[in-house]
């Protein structure tokens, strides 16, 4: 099996062959079968990221969410104790980019929430097996969290992130269902 680094790399030169209307076409898709799914539906809270071409668009989602009157939550990685917190996201001016050119919730305009109000966590990754279990971009983050986490897991992926297996850890813990542009590639 190929090493983590090596599988992550790959990924991402799969992700970005995708051209942009199927990117656009793909992301909308597999938003559109998230919003008929009962984990959406049952959901008030939802904690998602703010995500970089090529993972999944989720802006279209929060904009859905906040329509439909659901809580949208967003992570803040905290990297010198290696863990993150979630904070509510009511407006995108509550963003900052922070390194990587990642988008993360302003400290000072937003405000924190317990893990246990989350109902539905949309967990993101690089490239994930049909049980469930997923690469992630290497930080631990969403690791960690999971943890400790006892809401619904759900991810979002393209048909192209699908692979038959990955390396294992003893602390990986499989999200519940993975949603892709050809519907739910399973469920618990």
């Amino acid at each position: 099996m190929m090493e983590k680094n090596t599988l992550r790399q790959k990924m991402k030169e799969t992700l970005h062959r995708i051209s942009k209307p199927l990117y656009e076409h793909y992301s909308y898709q597999i938003a559109q079968t998230l919003y008929d799914d009962p984990l959406w539906k049952s959901s008030q809270t939802i904690g998602i990221t703010i995500s970089n071409p090529p993972e999944v668009d989720t802006y279209q989602i929060i904009r859905k969410a906040w329509d439909e009157g659901k809580t949208v939550v967003i992570p803040k990685c905290l990297p010198k104790e290696k863990q993150m917190n979630f904070r509510i996201l009511e407006r995108f001016n509550q963003l900052e980019s922070v390194y990587f050119s990642l988008l993360e919730p302003i400290e000072a305009s937003t405000t924190r929430v317990d893990p246990e109000e989350i109902d539905l966590l949309i967990v993101p990754g690089l490239a994930f097996t049909m049980e469930g279990y997923r690469l992630g971009v290497g930080g631990g983050y969403y690791d960690r969290f999971l943890q400790n986490y006892h809401g619904k897991t759900v991810s979002l992926a393209f048909r192209e992130q699908m692979v038959n297996q990955l390396p294992k850890e003893p602390h990986d813990i499989p999200v519940e269902k993975i949603i892709t542009y050809e519907g739910n590639e399973m469920n618990p």
